[in-house]
Parts: structure tokens; sequence; C-alpha cells
């Protein structure tokens, strides 16, 4: 199943001097080894179709939490990325083609697992003419077609901003469409690759509310770079000011030498401070904590609840109106 992706370990491709040893963690950021009858089942039956998930390659620490739970994560498009963010684990190096069977041969893994809800993302494939957003659209419609009762959750690349490639992923017909900041304005430049960018992102997330205004979307930030606490209230705001709806907070966690390194544990306390301050800006739901990730399941139980009682859209009408009318 060559298609179907999975997170490598980053190597030294297009990430730069090492940046130094692992700092060790804190207590709160030690967890336990996944067990769990649900977990066990998940593990065996995306074992067994050659399925890997990022959940499992990444090491996630959810990991047991989320599939008792009946979600997971998976990626598309190889196994190698066209760019070289600094905080990620994905490979750089050479670009094979994509494969034209892995839309249907995802649909047909994920059928077989019976999933609550899946996250599906991809690697960047900026050298594609279309770069990628055709695939991933076509993985979509196999996914919705053989899983109907499964939520479909996709986590998109900034497509660098092309509305055709927007326009092709939210007509496919996601339930809920994740593009991630991933931190404030001022490190954007460091921690992302140089074709991303703050705006960039923020106009794509803009965009997905313009083409479908009902359609939830959400944005994560990692803590613990070197933000300042006004930074993060500032980049709370511009994601609320593109439609944002859902906002997941997490704790870096530097993956390999290769990777930036941690420049500060952020405390709960902190976290919960700022899931608070978040709130008050009008967001659905936020998940924030030292072990949340961008995928992480209390999000999506959120909204796996909100879409099945079919509440979403009028809660967005409410809750977005202005917002969205100011922004677009």
């Amino acid at each position: 199943m060559d298609g179907l992706v999975q997170l490598k370990r980053a190597n030294e491709g297009g990430k730069g001097a090492p940046h130094g040893r692992l700092a060790p963690k804190p207590e709160w950021l030690k967890v336990r080894l996944p067990t769990g009858e649900g977990y066990t089942r998940v593990r065996n039956l995306l074992h067994g179709l050659n399925l890997h998930t990022v959940c499992e390659e990444s090491r996630c620490p959810n990991v047991a939490e989320c599939w008792g739970g009946g979600t997971a994560t998976v990626m598309l498009m190889g196994d190698v990325c066209s760019r070289g963010c600094r905080f990620c684990h994905v490979a750089n190096g050479e670009l094979k083609p994509l494969d034209p069977e892995e839309p249907e041969h995802l649909a047909e893994a994920v059928a077989q697992l019976g999933l609550k809800y899946l996250v599906v993302t991809s690697v960047d494939r900026d050298e594609l003419p279309d770069q990628g957003a055709g695939h991933f659209a076509q993985a979509i419609r196999a996914l919705k077609a053989r899983s109907p009762g499964t939520k479909l959750e996709v986590l998109i690349p900034d497509f660098r901003g092309e509305p055709d490639c927007l326009a092709q992923i939210v007509a496919a017909g996601p339930d809920v469409v994740a593009h991630n900041l991933e931190t404030v304005r001022r490190l954007t430049p460091t921690v992302r690759d140089h074709r991303a960018g703050y705006d960039q992102s923020l106009g794509v997330l803009r965009r997905l509310k313009q083409l479908k205004p009902g359609l939830p979307t959400k944005s994560s930030i990692m803590l613990g770079l070197g933000e300042t606490r006004e930074e993060l209230q500032r980049a709370f705001g511009d994601l609320r000011a593109a439609g944002v709806d859902v906002l997941t907070l997490g704790q870096y966690l530097q993956p390999s030498e290769w990777n930036l390194k941690v420049e500060r544990f952020v405390p709960p306390s902190e976290f919960e401070q700022l899931r608070e301050e978040a709130l008050a800006l009008g967001y659905l739901y936020v998940a924030a904590g030292p072990l949340v990730r961008s995928s992480y399941r209390a999000a999506e139980f959120f909204m796996e609840a909100m879409l099945h009682r079919g509440t979403m859209s009028s809660k967005l009408g409410e809750t977005l109106g202005g917002t969205l009318g100011e922004s677009a």
C-alpha cells in the first residue's frame, strides 16, 4: 500500500543543522503505554490492512484514547514532503508519483475499520500542477461513498492559497476542514517552510468559509516555541476573524535533534487560562493542554456530536455571522 503515507522520522534534508539533544519532559507530559481492547482491535486491523497512521508512526501520546474511541488519522500522497518545516517529523527528499489507486484502496481499508470519525491529512506536494488537490478530493469522495456513517475531517495543506485547489476540497464534501496556523506571526518564518505563511494560512481558512459558510473549520497552534502571551492572543483573534470554529492548543515536542528545540514546557494551568481566553472570543470549542494535538479526539467528539444533531450550521450562523461579514 505504497500510496498511503506514513509519518517518517525526519532526516537532515531541509531541516538545517541539528538543534541539539531532546530535552527531558516534565511529569505532566509522561503517559502510560497504550493498552485497552479498543486500541488493540484498531491496531490489529490497521496492521492487517497495511494501513499506517499518523497516530502510531508519530508516537502520539493520545493514541490509545483515540483508537479506543473509534477515531484515527491517516495521510495521503507519499511518505516524503515537498516542504521542510522545522518542527515537523516528515522526511524530505525524492518525491514519488502519486498512486492513482490510493483513494479507493484507502476507502476500502477504512470501510473495514468501521471508524466513527476519521481524519485524513497529507504531505505537501508543491511540484504537482494542482499540488495534489484533485487526488485529495478523490479520496474524500471515495471515503464518503464507502463509509457514509463515518464523519470525515480533512487536515489540508495550504495549497499556496490557490482558490481552485481549495474549491476542489470543499466540493468533495468533507464534514470538517482543518488547516493549522501552527505558530504566531513572528515565529512563522523560523518554524515553517518559506513557502508557508501566516497570512496565507489565514487566507485559506477565510476562503473555506466563503466557499461554504456552514462548513465547520479548525486550526491548531503549538506552544513552547518562544511565543509570548500577547502574540498568542493576537493569533486567537486572527483565527476567529477568519471564521475558525474550533481551536486546539498543545505543547510542541521536539521529535528529533534535527528539529527546533523546545523553548519552554507550558504547564497545564497556563493551557487552561489560554483556553478560557480563546473561548471568550467566540470559538465553539477549544481543546487546550500539553498532550493536545491538532486531531485531538475531544474536539472530534464535539464536532461529531454537533454534526449528528444537525445543529452545527445553525450555531455557526448565530456565532459567526458578524465575524464573517467583517472578514469577507
